[in-house]
């Protein structure tokens, strides 16, 4: 499965720590929305689409399964986030 398509849209609060939401599409067939991008301690990183259960925990609704691909999902979407941000400067 090969990532064809990366959209970032920054948000624009001062104060809030996420950053920008993704939408990543595979194989110009598939597509996951809502992915976020949140300013954490050690730079950004992203959290995958969730939903919170009646006990109150966030689960994902949609992530890799494999390492590989989580580290390419990540890559993908920092790189597009980077652009985004050298573009509004």
């Amino acid at each position: 499965m090969k990532i064809t398509d990366v959209r970032v849209r920054l948000i624009k609060k001062d104060d809030s720590k996420l950053k920008a939401v993704a939408s990543v599409t595979f194989d110009d067939c598939f597509v996951v929305h809502d992915i976020k991008v949140i300013d954490g301690s050690e730079g950004p990183f992203i959290a995958m689409p969730s939903r919170k259960t009646n006990e109150g925990e966030y689960k994902d609704i949609a992530h890799p399964i494999r390492q590989d691909m989580r580290d390419e999902l990540i890559r993908a979407i920092l790189s597009v986030y980077a652009e985004e941000l050298r573009r509004e400067e």
